[in-house]
């Protein structure tokens, strides 16, 4: 089965009455748990400006308490289980700036909860590619922006 353009769709879509559109959107919702959440952020982003980042930040934050680092492997294992809800929590937005600051947050936090104190080559990797991502967001923002994210990011090289 071949699937159609996203233009393809787009010409479909604006042919479809408003009370149809509703119920296509609703059941594209139901999919999965990533298009609900991706419709909701959409449907307050503009009320709510901040939502995405204070809910995204509390729900990284949630992951970082829940974990235990008793050994370098444990470490390593949450690491790379809390970056993998990062991605997705990522894709949820398209702001650059609070994708920086979300990248940042958990780099922050990796250094905070003690996930360097092992020095184990994946988590120091880990880091550092966090790192490098948030000042490649940092370099498209203005110049307030890379001002205050910069500090952030410098912070966490030191």
């Amino acid at each position: 089965m071949e699937i159609p353009s996203l233009a393809q769709i787009k010409k479909e879509l604006a042919f479809l009455p408003e009370a149809e559109l509703i119920d296509l959107i609703a059941d594209l919702a139901k999919f999965s748990r990533d298009n609900k959440a991706f419709l909701f952020f959409k449907l307050n982003e503009k009320c709510q400006p901040n939502l995405f980042l204070d809910l995204a930040k509390e729900d990284l934050e949630l992951a970082f308490q829940q974990t235990t680092i008793r050994s370098s492997f444990a470490a390593k294992k949450a690491a790379q289980s809390i970056r993998r809800k990062l991605n997705k929590l990522l894709k949820l937005s398209k702001n650059k700036a609070d994708q920086a600051e979300l990248i940042l947050f958990y780099a922050e936090k990796l250094k905070d909860y003690g996930y360097l104190k092992f020095n184990h080559s994946v988590n120091m990797n880990i880091f550092q590619m966090q790192l490098q991502k948030s000042e490649k967001l940092i370099e498209k923002l203005n110049e307030d922006l890379q001002y205050d994210l910069g500090l952030i990011l410098e912070n966490l090289r030191n």
